[in-house]
């Protein structure tokens, strides 16, 4: 070690004074991870003596100091002149010779430990970034694949400059940071060579919803700078912790990016400074970019790194293509979502409008306001506080101009793009990667942002009304009645699990097939024999998967995974598929397979729809997945209900077929529940709890059959009311048989959401559990806390 430059493995987190924090952790992981599995490539840093040096030597402190002080950068001209100003100097400027020689030894000793033809990454590491409330990300400069001394010497200043980027001047004001106390230090490291794998970047937790037992993966081909900078569409992997930690397969879900474009060495010249962008081949685009081994292999590294550190990081990550070797090559804090207090705000459309563009949801927000179309930096100053920014892409110099927005839209990124990570930081609604937002969205035009409809975002032609609630979720007082919730969109599962909640009572396999799938399952099944033009169709939707049988189960498995994880160990009952006929024929190859009814909602459904000859198989499809998820990955946690068993001949085939396919009442945990939504499920309720091991009452259907109501007809609507005297007769009867013989009863009915007063009747008959709708959690747990009380 010397005044001027330390190895990374002579560096801890300690170092942040010396050498920055980004390369602090550098030398952290190398000297404490290393045997644990983490990999991480050597190097050097110069330190923040070196960096005081340069200035002083060039007389540049007090002139930088000066122009500083009367800057100020709300004045975006202003900004700009300044910042090109001191950046000139620096450029300009000579390295003392100390520094040089120091520098040189230090790169002649790297080169001789990594070969003649390697090239190395330049990166910036300044005092006051990857802190655990301000992470500086993206603020100043990474030069990669630079080659010789010449070209390192030249990095060094380019880093040093970046310093006084535009947006790090801006941010450093917006975070309260004095300009003249915060000091760079230059990281360099061997090129880790993604330019022939592949690269991206690692949360450990959810960064929509703050959620920790999972770890979020994004990747794609080439260099890294591509997810960073928000000009790719990448792959998205998400990681159960719980999983790799037991030693059980633990990917929970997979989303195949576009991956239009990557980031190479230029011409494919390994000693070439420079690096250029070019299109990705087709077959590559549709293949995942890192097969299942390696996303967990990822993972476990961020699982180490997450616990030696005690808190949420924020990783970035390469593969080699030489070598085949994952390596970290970043790491720190993540500041926002980790950071996320006891209470949940809901945003909610009362309204729809005319969808205008859609992409990936970043904020689980909504926001509105006028839409300003930038598509060049010299126009950033036309925007308004207040507006909504649509651009193709942001990067960090746009960052002073950001934080006037209502909202952001971009054509290209990710969930990990620059983009994203600032609105999350300034707590707006974002939705990236839309393709075509700069051609729907016309300048001027009133738009609304929805991102708080799942993963995917929505942008809306005018100004549409919504609702913005908030629930405080500290301590809630315990109840004799569990309340749990019912929740179709695997997406949402994250954020719910943050409200109160003793688990799921209804997870519906419907949305899963509908919108992750969209296919019916004997197209899939009998996808050889199908015509040309929808297997085309069905291929397009299939790509990345193994077959097109595998995407159905594979698919199916993601989302109860997903929402088995979210709620562990809490119960999650997995209602197995209940759509009728004609929904199953809106499903793409639908209509070849399921007949014209005309009375669907009392047809072929539920547990006659298994037992058919003709369905048998796709059911079996849907066990496979629920095989996969409770006995493979270990989420024992899953619970199965059958729906709509009319006979107890039914009940008995229903539960005899399970058992063959491996699902027995009692083994590994299992419980079998029986949806009550026939009055013969409790007028006959003792003879059918033979065969489950309780029910769940489906409110919606019993009212709609116990008073021969349709429940879709507007002539009659006014009639259906689960408050019934005859409802509220039969469903006392069920409650009472599943007492009396000791088991499980809930209700899963929509009654309880929108009846206080019905789920106060339910409470003092006795039920074990109450699923809600999760925007009612709150109010209906503190009602029933209060009447306990009375």
């Amino acid at each position: 070690m010397t005044d001027y430059i330390v190895w990374f493995d002579q560096l801890s987190k300690d170092d942040v004074g010396i050498v920055g924090g980004k390369n602090a952790s550098l030398g952290e992981m190398i000297n404490h991870l290393s045997r644990a599995g983490v990999n991480v490539p050597g190097g050097f840093a110069t330190t923040t003596h070196a960096y005081r040096d340069f200035l002083a030597s060039n007389g540049l402190t007090e002139r930088i100091n000066h122009l500083l002080d009367q800057l100020d950068v709300s004045d975006i001209n202003a900004l700009t002149t300044v910042g090109k100003t001191i950046r000139g100097w620096l450029l300009e400027a000579s390295l003392p010779d100390a520094l040089l020689q120091t520098v040189t030894q230090a790169y002649e000793k790297l080169v001789t430990n990594s070969g003649d033809r390697a090239s190395f990454a330049v990166r910036s590491s300044a005092t006051a970034e990857d802190l655990a409330d301000a992470s500086f990300a993206g603020q100043q400069e990474t030069l990669l694949n630079v080659c010789g001394l010449e070209q390192l010497v030249a990095a060094i200043k380019v880093v040093f400059a970046s310093l006084y980027n535009d947006r790090a001047i801006a941010y450093r004001v917006h975070h309260h940071f004095q300009h003249d106390k915060v000091f760079l230090s230059a990281g360099i490291q061997k090129m880790v060579r993604s330019d022939l794998g592949a690269s991206g970047v690692a949360f450990t937790l959810d960064t929509e919803s703050g959620f920790r037992d999972v770890i979020f993966i994004t990747a794609a081909y080439g260099l890294g700078e591509t997810i960073v900078q928000g000009t790719v569409n990448p792959d998205e992997f998400y990681v159960y912790k719980r999983g790799l930690e037991t030693g059980r397969p633990a990917i929970l879900s997979r989303r195949l990016g576009a991956k239009a474009i990557e980031m190479i060495y230029r011409d494919g010249d390994e000693q070439s400074s420079s690096t250029v962008m070019r299109e990705v081949e087709v077959e590559r685009r549709q293949c995942f970019c890192l097969s299942d081994a390696q996303v967990e292999a990822l993972a476990q590294q961020a699982l180490i790194i997450e616990k030696h550190y005690g808190r949420p990081m924020d990783i970035e990550w390469a593969l080699d293509g030489l070598d085949g070797q994952l390596y970290i090559v970043q790491a720190r804090p993540e500041t926002v979502e980790s950071r996320v207090g006891p209470t949940v705000e809901r945003f909610k459309l009362s309204q729809k409008g005319k969808v205008l563009t859609e992409g990936r949801a970043i904020g689980q927000k909504i926001g509105q306001g006028v839409a300003r179309l930038i598509m060049h930096t010299d126009q950033m100053d036309t925007i308004q506080s207040g507006e909504v920014l649509v651009t193709d892409m942001t990067d960090p110099d746009w960052e002073p101009i950001m934080k006037r927005a209502a909202a952001i839209v971009t054509n290209r990124g990710g969930r990990t793009c620059h983009a994203a990570i600032v609105a999350r930081e300034l707590g707006i609604p974002a939705v990236v990667g839309c393709g075509d937002a700069t051609i729907q969205i016309k300048d001027g035009t009133e738009v609304t942002i929805s991102c708080a409809e799942g993963d995917t975002g929505h942008v809306y032609e005018g100004l549409l009304r919504f609702e913005h609630t908030t629930a405080d979720t500290g301590e809630l007082p315990d109840l004799p009645v569990k309340i749990m919730m019912n929740i179709g969109n695997p997406s949402h599962a994250f954020a719910f699990s943050r409200l109160p909640n003793q688990g799921v009572g209804l997870a519906r396999l419907e949305f899963i097939i509908n919108n992750m799938i969209g296919i019916h399952p004997k197209a899939l099944l009998e996808f050889a024999h199908l015509p040309e033009d929808l297997k085309n169709e069905i291929g397009r939707r299939i790509t990345g998967y193994a077959d097109p049988v595998s995407f159905y189960v594979d698919k199916l498995a993601e989302g109860i995974a997903t929402l088995a994880a979210a709620f562990y160990p809490h119960p999650v009952i997995v209602r197995t598929s209940d759509f009728k006929s004609n929904e199953y024929a809106k499903l793409i190859g639908g209509d070849r397979y399921e007949p014209q009814e005309e009375n669907p909602m009392i047809g072929f459904r539920g547990a006659s729809r298994y037992l058919a000859t003709s369905f048998r198989d796709c059911f079996e499809l849907e066990c496979q997945a629920l095989h996969k998820v409770r006995d493979e990955m270990g989420l024992t946690n899953v619970e199965i209900m059958i729906p709509f068993c009319r006979t107890l001949e039914e009940a008995r085939q229903v539960t005899e077929l399970l058992a063959s396919l491996g699902f027995v009442r009692g083994r590994n945990g299992l419980r079998l529940i029986m949806m009550c939504e026939i009055p013969s499920n409790a007028i006959l309720a003792e003879e059918f709890l033979q065969y489950f091991d309780g029910f769940s009452i489906g409110s919606n259907d019993m009212t709609q059959l116990s008073l021969g109501i349709d429940r879709d007809s507007s002539l009659v609507s006014h009639l259906f009311d689960e408050r019934n005297p005859a409802v509220k007769k039969i469903l006392k009867m069920a409650i009472h048989a599943c007492r009396k013989r000791g088991k499980y009863i809930g209700i899963c009915g929509q009654g309880p959401s929108d009846y206080p007063d019905f789920a106060v009747w339910l409470f003092e008959q006795g039920i074990n559990s109450l699923s809600l709708n999760p925007d009612t959690v709150v109010d209906t747990w503190l009602h029933l806390a209060n009447l306990d009380k009375s």
